[in-house]
Protein backbone atom coordinates (compact mmCIF):
# COMPACT_ATOMS: atom_id res chain seq x y z
CA UNK A 1 0.00 0.00 0.00
CA UNK A 2 1.73 3.60 -0.98
CA UNK A 3 3.11 5.60 1.85
CA UNK A 4 2.85 2.54 4.34
CA UNK A 5 5.49 0.18 5.56
CA UNK A 6 4.49 -3.14 4.47
CA UNK A 7 5.66 -6.39 2.61
CA UNK A 8 4.33 -8.93 -0.42
CA UNK A 9 3.51 -11.30 2.58
CA UNK A 10 2.63 -11.15 6.24
CA UNK A 11 6.46 -10.12 7.18
CA UNK A 12 6.98 -6.57 8.72
CA UNK A 13 10.11 -5.71 6.22
CA UNK A 14 9.73 -2.20 5.52
CA UNK A 15 8.68 -1.53 1.38
CA UNK A 16 5.69 -0.42 -0.43
CA UNK A 17 2.90 -2.41 -2.12
CA UNK A 18 1.04 -1.21 -5.40
CA UNK A 19 -2.05 -2.85 -6.11
CA UNK A 20 -1.84 -1.73 -9.46
CA UNK A 21 -0.29 -4.79 -10.98
CA UNK A 22 -2.80 -6.51 -9.01
CA UNK A 23 -5.67 -4.29 -10.78
CA UNK A 24 -4.09 -4.78 -14.25
CA UNK A 25 -4.40 -8.35 -13.51
CA UNK A 26 -8.36 -8.33 -12.88
CA UNK A 27 -8.77 -6.34 -16.14
CA UNK A 28 -6.84 -8.85 -17.95
CA UNK A 29 -8.97 -11.95 -16.06
CA UNK A 30 -12.27 -9.25 -17.25
CA UNK A 31 -11.12 -9.31 -20.79
CA UNK A 32 -11.15 -12.84 -20.73
CA UNK A 33 -14.78 -12.48 -19.45
CA UNK A 34 -15.63 -11.02 -22.88
CA UNK A 35 -13.92 -14.15 -24.72
CA UNK A 36 -16.54 -16.87 -22.59
CA UNK A 37 -19.24 -14.81 -23.57
CA UNK A 38 -18.32 -14.75 -27.53
CA UNK A 39 -18.37 -18.41 -26.90
CA UNK A 40 -21.47 -19.02 -25.34
CA UNK A 41 -22.72 -16.93 -28.77
CA UNK A 42 -21.40 -19.02 -30.89
CA UNK A 43 -22.23 -22.50 -29.15
CA UNK A 44 -25.83 -20.60 -28.87
CA UNK A 45 -25.60 -20.27 -32.46
CA UNK A 46 -24.34 -23.43 -33.40
CA UNK A 47 -27.09 -25.21 -31.53
CA UNK A 48 -29.66 -23.22 -32.57
CA UNK A 49 -28.23 -24.06 -36.52
CA UNK A 50 -28.71 -27.77 -35.33
CA UNK A 51 -32.43 -27.46 -34.59
CA UNK A 52 -32.95 -25.52 -37.83
CA UNK A 53 -31.98 -28.11 -39.71
CA UNK A 54 -32.88 -30.90 -37.86
CA UNK A 55 -29.64 -32.31 -36.87
CA UNK A 56 -29.82 -35.20 -34.86
CA UNK A 57 -30.12 -34.85 -31.05
CA UNK A 58 -26.91 -35.15 -29.86
CA UNK A 59 -24.72 -32.86 -31.58
CA UNK A 60 -27.59 -30.50 -29.98
CA UNK A 61 -26.92 -31.93 -26.74
CA UNK A 62 -23.61 -31.16 -27.18
CA UNK A 63 -24.05 -27.91 -27.39
CA UNK A 64 -26.09 -27.46 -24.65
CA UNK A 65 -23.60 -29.20 -22.78
CA UNK A 66 -20.50 -26.63 -23.99
CA UNK A 67 -22.99 -24.28 -22.88
CA UNK A 68 -23.50 -25.28 -19.37
CA UNK A 69 -19.16 -25.42 -18.95
CA UNK A 70 -19.29 -22.03 -20.13
CA UNK A 71 -21.71 -20.66 -17.58
CA UNK A 72 -20.10 -22.71 -15.30
CA UNK A 73 -16.66 -21.07 -16.37
CA UNK A 74 -18.20 -17.37 -16.33
CA UNK A 75 -19.28 -17.87 -12.72
CA UNK A 76 -15.87 -19.24 -11.28
CA UNK A 77 -14.10 -16.06 -13.12
CA UNK A 78 -16.94 -13.99 -11.70
CA UNK A 79 -15.95 -15.65 -7.86
CA UNK A 80 -12.60 -15.36 -8.21
CA UNK A 81 -12.97 -11.11 -9.38
CA UNK A 82 -15.05 -10.72 -6.55
CA UNK A 83 -12.40 -12.43 -4.03
CA UNK A 84 -9.51 -10.71 -5.23
CA UNK A 85 -11.39 -6.83 -5.21
CA UNK A 86 -12.73 -7.80 -1.98
CA UNK A 87 -8.85 -9.00 -0.50
CA UNK A 88 -7.85 -5.53 -1.88
CA UNK A 89 -10.58 -3.72 -0.17
CA UNK A 90 -10.62 -5.74 2.75
CA UNK A 91 -6.50 -4.61 3.05
CA UNK A 92 -6.94 -0.88 1.52
CA UNK A 93 -10.26 -0.28 5.17
CA UNK A 94 -8.30 -2.11 7.41
CA UNK A 95 -5.04 -0.47 6.70
CA UNK A 96 -3.14 -3.43 8.90
CA UNK A 97 0.20 -2.63 10.86
CA UNK A 98 1.27 -6.13 8.57
CA UNK A 99 -0.01 -6.68 4.79
CA UNK A 100 -1.68 -10.05 5.40
CA UNK A 101 -0.66 -12.76 2.78
CA UNK A 102 -3.17 -11.69 0.23
CA UNK A 103 -2.86 -15.22 -1.88
CA UNK A 104 -4.24 -17.02 1.46
CA UNK A 105 -7.02 -13.94 1.95
CA UNK A 106 -7.99 -14.54 -2.01
CA UNK A 107 -8.34 -18.20 -1.54
CA UNK A 108 -10.19 -17.90 1.59
CA UNK A 109 -12.71 -15.68 0.07
CA UNK A 110 -12.79 -17.45 -3.06
CA UNK A 111 -13.67 -20.52 -1.34
CA UNK A 112 -16.72 -19.34 0.70
CA UNK A 113 -18.17 -17.65 -2.88
CA UNK A 114 -17.47 -21.08 -4.48
CA UNK A 115 -19.25 -23.20 -1.48
CA UNK A 116 -22.39 -21.13 -2.48
CA UNK A 117 -22.71 -22.81 -5.49
CA UNK A 118 -25.61 -24.57 -6.90
CA UNK A 119 -27.19 -25.80 -10.13
CA UNK A 120 -29.99 -22.67 -10.01
CA UNK A 121 -26.81 -19.73 -10.03
CA UNK A 122 -26.88 -20.50 -13.78
CA UNK A 123 -30.43 -19.52 -14.06
CA UNK A 124 -29.10 -16.00 -13.70
CA UNK A 125 -26.32 -16.00 -16.33
CA UNK A 126 -28.17 -14.21 -18.72
CA UNK A 127 -26.72 -15.91 -22.04
CA UNK A 128 -27.42 -19.54 -20.64
CA UNK A 129 -30.88 -17.77 -19.97
CA UNK A 130 -31.31 -16.72 -23.34
CA UNK A 131 -29.54 -19.80 -25.08
CA UNK A 132 -32.31 -21.60 -23.21
CA UNK A 133 -35.26 -19.43 -24.23
CA UNK A 134 -34.02 -18.85 -27.89
CA UNK A 135 -33.54 -22.61 -28.44
CA UNK A 136 -37.30 -23.57 -26.93
CA UNK A 137 -38.81 -20.72 -29.03
CA UNK A 138 -37.06 -22.49 -32.43
CA UNK A 139 -38.28 -25.39 -31.47
CA UNK A 140 -41.50 -24.80 -31.17
CA UNK A 141 -41.01 -22.93 -34.81
CA UNK A 142 -39.83 -26.25 -35.98
CA UNK A 143 -42.55 -28.35 -34.64
CA UNK A 144 -45.17 -27.02 -36.83
CA UNK A 145 -46.38 -29.01 -39.67
CA UNK A 146 -44.31 -28.86 -42.69
CA UNK A 147 -45.81 -28.26 -46.15
CA UNK A 148 -47.39 -31.74 -47.14
CA UNK A 149 -50.33 -30.64 -50.01
CA UNK A 150 -52.34 -29.56 -46.59
CA UNK A 151 -53.74 -26.16 -47.16
CA UNK A 152 -52.24 -23.09 -44.97
CA UNK A 153 -54.80 -21.13 -42.86
CA UNK A 154 -54.81 -18.49 -46.35
CA UNK A 155 -55.98 -21.47 -48.84
CA UNK A 156 -58.15 -22.92 -46.21
CA UNK A 157 -60.08 -19.58 -46.47
CA UNK A 158 -59.69 -18.87 -49.89
CA UNK A 159 -61.76 -22.60 -50.28
CA UNK A 160 -64.02 -21.77 -47.95
CA UNK A 161 -65.15 -18.82 -50.06
CA UNK A 162 -64.92 -20.63 -53.22
CA UNK A 163 -67.33 -22.98 -52.29
CA UNK A 164 -70.24 -20.62 -51.02
CA UNK A 165 -73.23 -19.90 -52.96
CA UNK A 166 -72.63 -17.58 -55.65
CA UNK A 167 -75.68 -15.18 -54.39
CA UNK A 168 -74.30 -15.39 -50.92
CA UNK A 169 -70.27 -14.68 -52.62
CA UNK A 170 -72.25 -11.28 -54.90
CA UNK A 171 -74.37 -10.30 -51.90
CA UNK A 172 -70.89 -10.04 -49.53
CA UNK A 173 -68.77 -8.40 -53.03
CA UNK A 174 -72.03 -5.72 -52.77
CA UNK A 175 -71.66 -4.97 -49.34
CA UNK A 176 -67.67 -4.44 -49.72
CA UNK A 177 -67.96 -2.55 -52.27
CA UNK A 178 -70.59 -0.39 -50.18
CA UNK A 179 -68.26 -0.07 -47.08
CA UNK A 180 -65.00 0.24 -49.21
CA UNK A 181 -63.15 -3.07 -47.84
CA UNK A 182 -63.32 -5.22 -50.85
CA UNK A 183 -60.32 -7.21 -50.93
CA UNK A 184 -59.79 -6.71 -47.28
CA UNK A 185 -59.70 -10.86 -46.43
CA UNK A 186 -56.93 -11.71 -48.65
CA UNK A 187 -54.88 -7.98 -47.80
CA UNK A 188 -55.41 -8.82 -43.72
CA UNK A 189 -55.09 -12.31 -43.83
CA UNK A 190 -52.06 -13.60 -42.04
CA UNK A 191 -51.22 -16.40 -39.50
CA UNK A 192 -50.15 -15.54 -35.88
CA UNK A 193 -46.42 -15.79 -36.56
CA UNK A 194 -46.45 -13.69 -39.44
CA UNK A 195 -48.22 -11.02 -37.35
CA UNK A 196 -45.40 -11.55 -34.77
CA UNK A 197 -42.71 -10.91 -37.60
CA UNK A 198 -43.93 -6.62 -37.75
CA UNK A 199 -42.05 -4.10 -35.29
CA UNK A 200 -44.91 -2.43 -33.45
CA UNK A 201 -43.04 0.90 -34.15
CA UNK A 202 -42.14 0.54 -38.14
CA UNK A 203 -45.40 -1.55 -38.89
CA UNK A 204 -43.30 -3.25 -41.08
CA UNK A 205 -41.22 -7.00 -40.92
CA UNK A 206 -38.39 -6.82 -38.86
CA UNK A 207 -34.94 -7.54 -40.10
CA UNK A 208 -33.17 -7.59 -36.21
CA UNK A 209 -35.59 -8.35 -33.75
CA UNK A 210 -34.69 -7.89 -30.12
CA UNK A 211 -37.32 -9.41 -27.35
CA UNK A 212 -38.19 -6.81 -24.10
CA UNK A 213 -36.93 -9.05 -20.82
CA UNK A 214 -40.00 -7.19 -18.96
CA UNK A 215 -42.72 -7.93 -21.34
CA UNK A 216 -41.24 -9.82 -23.93
CA UNK A 217 -42.47 -8.29 -27.00
CA UNK A 218 -40.28 -7.68 -29.92
CA UNK A 219 -39.20 -4.77 -31.42
CA UNK A 220 -36.89 -3.81 -34.28
CA UNK A 221 -33.49 -3.14 -32.85
CA UNK A 222 -32.66 -0.25 -34.64
CA UNK A 223 -36.12 1.18 -33.80
CA UNK A 224 -36.27 0.84 -30.22
CA UNK A 225 -32.89 1.80 -29.56
CA UNK A 226 -33.57 4.89 -31.55
CA UNK A 227 -36.97 5.59 -29.38
CA UNK A 228 -35.45 4.56 -25.57
CA UNK A 229 -32.57 7.54 -26.50
CA UNK A 230 -35.08 9.74 -27.72
CA UNK A 231 -37.05 9.68 -24.63
CA UNK A 232 -34.08 9.75 -22.25
CA UNK A 233 -32.76 12.76 -23.94
CA UNK A 234 -36.09 14.63 -22.66
CA UNK A 235 -35.89 12.77 -19.27
CA UNK A 236 -39.06 10.51 -19.99
CA UNK A 237 -39.12 6.83 -19.60
CA UNK A 238 -39.87 4.76 -22.99
CA UNK A 239 -43.22 2.80 -22.77
CA UNK A 240 -43.33 -0.30 -24.30
CA UNK A 241 -44.76 0.47 -28.25
CA UNK A 242 -46.49 -2.36 -28.53
CA UNK A 243 -50.86 -2.09 -28.27
CA UNK A 244 -52.13 -3.21 -24.57
CA UNK A 245 -48.82 -3.27 -22.90
CA UNK A 246 -48.76 -2.09 -19.61
CA UNK A 247 -44.58 -1.74 -19.16
CA UNK A 248 -44.00 1.82 -19.04
CA UNK A 249 -39.60 1.92 -18.36
CA UNK A 250 -38.40 -0.20 -21.37
CA UNK A 251 -34.70 0.23 -20.99
CA UNK A 252 -31.34 -0.69 -23.37
CA UNK A 253 -30.79 -3.62 -20.53
CA UNK A 254 -34.15 -4.91 -20.93
CA UNK A 255 -33.27 -6.10 -24.84
CA UNK A 256 -31.80 -9.47 -25.91
CA UNK A 257 -31.34 -10.30 -29.38
CA UNK A 258 -34.28 -12.66 -30.63
CA UNK A 259 -32.33 -15.43 -32.73
CA UNK A 260 -35.13 -17.86 -32.72
CA UNK A 261 -37.83 -14.90 -34.10
CA UNK A 262 -34.90 -13.84 -36.51
CA UNK A 263 -34.18 -17.04 -38.55
CA UNK A 264 -38.50 -17.87 -38.24
CA UNK A 265 -38.70 -14.27 -40.36
CA UNK A 266 -36.03 -15.42 -42.26
CA UNK A 267 -37.20 -19.32 -43.14
CA UNK A 268 -40.63 -18.19 -43.96
CA UNK A 269 -39.06 -15.64 -46.40
CA UNK A 270 -37.62 -17.86 -48.05
CA UNK A 271 -40.48 -20.28 -48.58
CA UNK A 272 -41.98 -17.43 -49.70
CA UNK A 273 -39.27 -16.55 -52.32
CA UNK A 274 -39.61 -20.24 -53.49
CA UNK A 275 -43.31 -20.27 -54.17
CA UNK A 276 -43.27 -17.10 -56.06
CA UNK A 277 -40.91 -18.74 -58.29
Amino acid sequence: MPGRSSSSSSSSSTGFISFSGIESALSSLKNFQSCISSGMDTASSVALDLVETQTEVSSEFSMDKAMVELAMMDRELTHYVKAVQSAINHVKEERPEKIPDLKLLVEKKFLALQNKNCDTDLQSNAKFVQFKQQLKELKKQSAKPKEDGRHNEVDKIKDKDASRAGNERDGLQADREADGTEGVDEDMIVTQSQTNFICPITQVEMKKPVKNKVCGHTYEEEAIVRMIESKHRRKKKACCPKIGCSHRDVRMSDLIQDEALRRAIESHNKKKARHSE
